[in-house]
């Protein structure tokens, strides 16, 4: 095969293996953008890409994939190498002083970290290396209802396992009394009131530009109300502490936003000790200022919110930290969000924070993801605020580059079909675990008796010549649906359909965990978990929790001992 028919093949198996079918017109555009001079027979090409189009359309999905298989790692490593040309990382900030750069990860412990987060916190410790600064470990635990000691230490584990290392750790609830003086102060100046209304009042008098009466209260009226409030003598949803802003403003967060308001929940590091918390908007400039934070890095959805961070801390002649913002990080057909994911939590949907389908830390490290392909997936983002979607397949790529090399290489059966060879006695076989890394072989004493994959005994009949992958050749004489019958051919290779297969006394039962997209059209897709069984080699047995092994022509996949299965990666 030339060069040209080969690319036009392996273009149109791509091309059908992620569409269902390929089409003339995108493999002929793909053909010309990689040899522009090919235009100058466009008659002849066209002609040439019509027909192989039209083969790889009349193959059946097992045969395609199977076809594709011999271009899938040629296409993965074409695909990152164009992102990683493409990716514009622009890790540089306004105003950084190398030797004085301070940022800080503020997750909420609310839930599990997820790759969200991993996005904020390795951008911040990729600009603390460039400008030789610090990254501060700062939980944002305000909100008593949510928080848990349980997700503060899921976090510094799961930071801990990503390599993730902090100059220090403070938290937002351990500075509330200083919290209260600021709050104060900005009563005193005329800048904040104590109101009276209800949520749903207080969000329609924003929305339409309108002041209730309380913003005319005098300040010792507001002082009076907002002792009573850190005092305890009003109930959740009864009052609230509002900063004086421009009901007018076209930026509706500085429509009088809300700066304390009443938690009786017990907290899980404070107890009862506080009743008034900050509001995320007070909170955040506060703490960044007293704690000597420099840049303040935080997602772009934040971006209508820096008026107010800017105005609070000028009224209450405070330094100014400079913020850094970036898009969101989404994973198409995925979610980040701590609601949603607790929703299907709760519905039983998924089976925690590290069901395998999810991509909080814990989940992709229970999977089988490594650190350094999380850190390279969300660098390749940059700093850019344009809203982008990346896929879990560039993850999954970048995960199987960094395990390729350690992965050992082993058969797997699915839905065996017994097959009994004539003509051999006993067979010792050995095989490499390997096809070009140093790790050893598995070796096997055969018989006569073998259990091969469905799909390839459905391809075989009477007369077939075949080969056992590794071993030898065989000639099919008998075939039934649970039976076949061969003869042996040899060892010299020939050109014959390949086979995985297991021989009777060396093979263990398995099961396989394949995991897909967790939505599909927006909806959680119920197709997303599939599991496999069938019959891995014995070598198998031996594999230790978190090995790494490729199942040849199926994928690459991580042995997770406690649920004693392989999860798909």
């Amino acid at each position: 095969m030339d060069d040209l028919s080969q690319a036009i093949r392996k273009y149109a198996l791509k091309n059908a293996a992620e569409h269902g079918s390929a089409r003339d017109s995108a493999v002929l555009a793909k053909v010309l953008s990689l040899d522009p001079s090919l235009k100058k027979d466009m008659k002849a090409l066209a002609t040439q890409v019509a027909s192989v189009v039209k083969e790889i359309n009349a193959m059946d999905k097992g045969a395609l994939q199977k076809a594709y298989s011999e271009y899938k790692e040629e296409f993965e490593k074409e695909h990152l190498e164009k992102a990683a040309k493409s990716a514009s990382h622009n890790f540089y900030v306004e105003g950084a002083v190398e030797g004085s750069f301070k940022t800080r990860f503020a997750p909420e412990p609310s839930g599990y970290m997820h790759i969200g987060h991993a996005k904020a916190v390795f951008i911040e410790t990729e600009l603390a290396r460039i400008y030789r600064g610090s990254v501060s470990l700062y939980f944002d635990d305000t909100n008593p209802a949510k928080e848990r000691q349980e997700f503060v230490d899921a976090l510094k584990k799961d930071a801990k396992w990503l390599g993730l290392s902090f100059s220090d750790e403070y938290y937002a609830s351990d500075n509330i009394s200083y919290e209260y003086k600021c709050a104060e102060k900005l009563i005193k100046k005329g800048h904040a009131y104590v109101c009276f209304c209800s949520a749903d009042t207080i969000g329609e008098k924003r929305s339409g530009g309108e002041g209730c009466g309380h913003r005319n209260q005098t300040e010792d009226a507001n002082l009076s109300f907002w002792k009573n409030m850190i005092n305890g003598e009003y109930g959740e949803n009864q009052v609230s502490l509002r900063f004086k802003g421009d009901m007018k403003a076209l930026n509706t967060v500085m429509r009088d936003p809300v700066l304390f308001r009443i938690k009786k929940d017990v907290h899980y590091r404070q107890g009862d000790k506080y009743v008034a918390w900050p509001s995320y908007d007070f909170n955040t400039p506060v703490i960044d200022s007293i704690k000597g934070i420099t840049h303040a890095a935080r997602s772009k959805e934040y971006e209508l919110r820096d008026e107010l961070y800017d105005k609070l801390l000028d009224l209450l002649e405070m330094r100014k930290p400079r913020i850094i913002e970036f898009s969101r990080f989404e994973i198409a057909n995925n979610m980040t969000s701590k609601r949603n994911t607790n929703k299907l939590i709760e519905d039983g949907l998924v089976s925690g924070y590290d069901d395998p389908r999810l991509v909080t830390i814990t989940a992709l490290r229970k999977r089988g993801v490594r650190p350094e392909a999380i850190r390279d997936f969300v660098l390749r983002s940059g700093m850019g605020k344009s809203e982008s979607r990346s896929s879990m397949e560039e993850l999954l790529a970048l995960n199987r580059r960094a395990i390729d090399e350690s992965s050992k290489r082993l058969f797997f059966v699915r839905e065996p079909v017994r097959l009994e060879v004539a003509g051999i006695d006993k067979i010792e076989v050995k095989l490499p675990l390997h096809p070009s890394a140093e790790l050893g072989h598995r070796e096997y004493s055969c018989s006569g008796v073998y259990y091969i994959d469905r799909n390839d005994a459905d391809a075989l009949e009477v007369g077939s010549m075949a080969r056992l992958k590794g071993a030898f050749n065989i000639r099919v004489i008998e075939a039934s649906d649970n039976l076949l019958r061969a003869e042996y051919k040899g060892t010299e290779k020939i050109d014959a359909l390949i086979m995985q297969w297991v021989s009777e006394g060396n093979f263990v039962q398995a099961n396989l965990t394949l995991i897909g997209e967790l939505l599909k059209d927006d909806e959680f897709n119920r197709n997303s978990m599939v599991k496999v069984n069938g019959y891995a080699e014995s070598y198998a047995s031996g594999l230790k929790d978190n090995d790494t092994v490729q199942f040849e022509r199926i994928g690459f996949f991580k042995f997770d001992a406690k649920d004693g299965t392989f999860f798909s990666l």
